[in-house]
Formats: C-alpha cells, structure tokens, sequence
C-alpha cells in the first residue's frame, strides 16, 4: 500500500474521530482503513491512536504528527496542481453541505450543471438546517446564513439576504395583518419557530427606527426543517421569517403576504465556510466560484 495513501487515511481518521466514518469517507471498507493506520505505525515505530472497543483517540505523537502529515498532503496537492491541467479538468469527491432552503433552490441545480462540465468529480450533496461541524464531518465545503461560531474557518461572503415575515391570507384574515415586530409580540401572533435542539428561547432581528432590535416571539409550531415552515406557513397556521428567494413565487402568486412591513427582517449574511486546507485544493476552489457565480443574481433579484 501507497505510504501517501496511508497518511491520507491517517489524517481523515484524525479529523473523523473513526476508523469507519474515514473509510466511508475515502469510500474503503473499515479492515482496510484499519489495515492503512497499522502499516503507518509499524513503519513510524509510534502508536499513533489509543483504541479501545468504544472509541478512538489520537496519541501525543498521533497530535504531532497530523500537522505534519497535512503539510506533506498539500505539497502534493500543490505539486500535482502544476503539472496537470486540474482546473479544466478537476478529480475526484467533494463533499458539500447546505441549509434546506438553500440546498434545494440554489445549490442543488448548479451541482448538477457543474457535473456536466466537469465529469470525473463527484459531489456528495449534505442538506440539513442544523449548524454542521466541517472537520468532524469531512466536509470540504459549507454554505450557509448566519455567522459561524468557529473563527479559525475561512470565510467566502456570498451576499447579504434579504429575509421577510410572510403569512397567508387566510392567517391575516383571522388574524390580522400586524404593523410591525412590537404589534407582533403585543397580540400574541402565532409565530413558525426554527429552532433546533438546546435552544431555550427564540428572537427575531427586526429592523425598528432605533436600529436593530431582537423581538422575542412563541408560537405552538416549531421545526428545525426551514421547508416545514414556509408549508405551515401555506396552510395559514401563522407568521414565518424567510429568506426572501425562498419564498419569492409564492409571495408573487398571491399564496404569502409580507407582514409588519415597518419593521422588516435584518439580512442575513450568505457565505461558503472551509478550512485554510482546502483552499488549496483546486477542485473545491472552483466548485465554490461556479456556484457562487450563478446564485448571487437569484438572490439580488428576490430582494427587490
């Protein structure tokens, strides 16, 4: 077996945390992950993971080695990157993660127009609304809305998204239509709640003529699907905050109404989050530039 193949299993068992989660990432059975990181500790002469039947930690030398083994990882990468044409024609899996919402309507189709032009790459499509970890999970690359928690990411801001709350008619006809967040909270509208588990109480940004302001809401409905919502939503069970390319058609057909138009949503702030790591790496550089290309005009066309 490859010694560099061995160090690259090396590295994803480190990041994963699990010889079985690496090798379903390098798409290898759990004996032959295992297998790799035993040659590279006879060859090493150091035990680089304490193993027990429960889990799998890595040792003071497994610590020090991994800085080293990614190092010796992108030199090859970058090496390889001079000498073949690897833009025009990239390798290889990328995996990508993105909220529902966006998932669907943005990246998901421009997946499949980057497969036609570039052939031999494959993209493994994660969509979940939950906060997603990119070294625990293998992730090359993230979208997401919102501000990430870990500042030792790269950041690539996308655009700012213009969000609305949105109700249907047959809500606003029981209901009423509420001027802004404070009639909101004041007659005790029904609010569709994203929310994920932990949280103990939610609020809303709104933008009020004293700036920025954070309104707490409740509601009897909640998810942690975003695609749920707008449906509740639909079918008149309350008052939603959406992105507003999520739910542009439906506000155009008469389906949702905008609400407390004085006190509209703060934007949110779309961006691609990814490790210093993979940067470097051609084929996730130029994944992340084709779909930011073609999505930041569906969003500015939404806002306005």
């Amino acid at each position: 077996m490859s010694y560099l193949e061995n160090i690259r299993t090396f590295v994803r068992v480190y990041e994963l945390g699990s010889m079985s989660a690496a090798g379903r990432d390098l798409r290898i059975s759990p004996a032959v992950t295992s297998a790799r990181i035993s040659q590279l500790e006879d060859h090493l002469s150091v035990r680089l993971f304490q193993r027990t039947t429960r889990s799998l930690t890595p040792t003071e030398q497994g610590k020090a080695f991994y800085g080293g083994a990614c190092a010796v990882l992108d030199a090859v990468d970058s090496a390889e990157a001079q000498v073949v044409n690897i833009t025009e024609n990239p390798k290889g899996s990328l995996f990508v993660a993105a909220p529902l919402g966006v998932g669907r309507r943005l990246i998901a189709p421009q997946v499949a127009a980057f497969l036609a032009q570039y052939p031999e790459v494959t993209v493994r499509l994660r969509l979940t609304d939950r906060k997603v970890d990119l070294t625990t999970e293998g992730l090359d690359l993230a979208f997401f809305l919102g501000r990430p928690e870990d500042s030792t990411l790269r950041i690539r801001k996308i655009a700012d998204v213009a969000r609305v709350l949105v109700a249907a008619p047959s809500y606003i006809a029981r209901r009423g239509n509420p001027a802004s967040g404070a009639a909101l909270v004041a007659d005790g509208h029904d609010c569709l709640i994203l929310r994920f588990p932990g949280a103990t109480e939610f609020k809303w940004p709104l933008l009020t003529e004293d700036g920025p302001k954070r309104f707490k809401v409740s509601g009897r409905f909640e998810c942690d699907d975003g695609d749920v919502l707008t449906d509740w939503a639909l079918a008149g069970q309350g008052i939603a905050m959406k992105p507003a390319f999520e739910v542009a058609e439906h506000i155009a057909a008469g389906r949702l109404v905008p609400v407390a138009l004085e006190t509209p949503p703060e934007p949110v702030q779309m961006a691609c989050l990814f490790t210093h790591r993979k940067q470097q790496d051609p084929k996730t550089r130029l994944f992340m530039e084709f779909v930011i290309e073609r999505i930041g005009s569906v969003i500015r066309e939404a806002a306005m």
